[in-house]
């Protein structure tokens, strides 16, 4: 089946868990290199509110049609989660002038290629099309934002391909549940249900929704002046203008959707908890720290100083950990889950080696915090890891669809889509000494929830 889950949930261990695009094994090329060209932004509104993103293109003849709604986990309440991955599947189930798979269809017979995913601040829909083909990607994102198929068979149906795939890629996975949980447990459920809870949502509240919450959730976040088009590649801007009224201009606009709140306090003090895992034959360590949304300052560095510490095979940690001391078969770390505009978490991870006792793993983790905490990183390491990220922002920005996901990165996470041609220099212009920083800022014992994952029926 083609759809996917949030970014933040590609499965796997332990590197694929976490989603590192980068890694500490890219070839380094000079740090004067090539630089991506700066992206021209034509942004507007319709009177129904829905934003648009214009960036032409001409280097190839497709075009991508790229829908962000602002809506994601951060948006559902307490008895009801899960619904923003719902709706992942739900939109591709049809709606007034499409037939149940007709979407899918379409675009595959024109060439094109379609796809959705959910994280924590919002959803999104696309299609990558040849270019004489824009109308019918307008065409189909326009249909089903104005006349969704919400009927109780396509809502059954889907809720039970979503229990199956939480079944699949999450509660029969040694590891990940014990992982997912672990990450949201920095974050208090009555001050911040935002980010406290897993995005795909749990079986309890999914057995417990009923039609009519999810036309509610419908009705509430997936309007147009909850929305964003963007539009990249090869297209006429007055052409596509045309397009866009016509087939989005009708679509009316409804009250704006309550706003998320998320008050959630840093450095309350150390937080010790354990997770018994039935799939697991080894134990693992989680050590997760509170850290600022990715508008931050310090976003940047925390993204390198993860990079440095845990992502790689050269990485501090994998050297330490896995090569020399042999006590962890895999060793891991991420700064975010993903962008957000809330708190966010850095975490390390560590998968014992057979006969290592958590405590071991725990305390050669934390020496390698301490180090650089006390001591930095250095020119050649913070070198390595802003190639690699260079690297992989070029490698973005080559395709349409690359291009309207980073337009929408800088719209909704730096207010501004315009700030998509500035970012890297953003994080090019971290230094050695602003990785010590931000390391002993917020890798710090009273800013961090200590999990202890055990095999069942096993001891520590």
């Amino acid at each position: 089946m083609p759809f996917r889950f949030a970014p933040r949930l590609a499965l796997g261990l332990p590197a694929v868990l976490f989603g590192v695009a980068a890694t500490l094994n890219a070839v380094v090329v000079v740090a004067e290199a090539q630089s991506p060209a700066p992206l021209a932004i034509d942004s507007y509104s319709l009177p129904n509110g829905l934003r648009v993103i214009l960036a032409e293109d001409h280097s190839a003849q497709v075009v991508t049609v790229n829908v962000w709604y602002n809506v994601g986990s951060r948006n559902e309440r307490p008895g009801r989660t899960g619904f923003a991955h719902l709706f992942e599947h739900m939109m591709f189930q049809g709606s007034a002038n499409v037939k149940k798979g007709d979407h899918m269809a379409l675009v595959q017979q024109a060439g094109g290629q379609m796809n959705g995913s959910t994280a924590d601040d919002r959803t999104n829909y696309y299609q990558t099309l040849p270019s004489n083909r824009l109308n019918l990607g307008l065409w189909l994102e326009a249909e089903r934002m104005r006349s969704l198929a919400i009927t109780k068979e396509n809502f059954e149906n889907q809720r039970e391909t979503v229990k199956e795939e939480r079944r699949l890629r999450i509660d029969n996975q040694p590891y990940t549940g014990a992982f997912l949980s672990s990450l949201t447990s920095g974050f208090d459920p009555k001050s911040c249900f935002a980010y406290a809870h897993e995005t795909i949502g749990s079986m309890d509240d999914l057995n417990a929704a009923e039609l009519k919450d999810v036309q509610e959730f419908f009705d509430t976040y997936y309007v147009p002046n909850n929305a964003t088009l963007v539009v990249t590649g090869d297209f006429q801007a007055a052409e596509t203008k045309q397009l866009i009224t016509q087939y989005f201009g009708g679509i009316p606009r409804k009250a704006d959707p309550p706003a998320v709140a998320c008050n959630q306090p840093f450095n309350t003090g150390e937080t010790r908890r354990a997770v018994t895992d039935a799939k697991a034959n080894l134990p693992a360590v989680l050590l997760l720290y509170r850290i600022p949304e990715y508008k931050s300052a310090d976003a940047p560095a925390l993204t390198f100083l993860s990079t440095i510490l845990g992502s790689g095979e050269s990485s501090r940690l994998n050297r330490a950990v896995v090569r020399d001391a042999k006590a962890a078969v895999a060793v891991q770390t991420l700064a975010g889950l993903g962008p957000r505009r809330g708190p966010n978490v850095f975490a390390a991870l560590g998968i014992a080696n057979q006969g290592v006792s958590p405590d071991s793993i725990e305390t050669l983790l934390n020496k390698q915090i301490a180090d650089i905490v006390a001591n930095g990183v250095t020119d050649a390491e913070l070198a390595k890891a802003k190639n690699a990220y260079r690297a992989g922002r070029i490698g973005e920005l080559q395709t349409s669809m690359g291009r309207a996901e980073a337009i929408h990165t800088a719209d909704m996470f730096l207010g501004d889509p315009k700030a998509v041609n500035a970012d890297l220099d953003r994080h090019m212009a971290v230094t050695v000494d602003d990785i010590k920083r931000v390391a002993a800022k917020y890798l710090r014992a009273d800013n961090s929830v200590i999990t202890l994952i055990k095999p069942e029926g096993k001891t520590p």
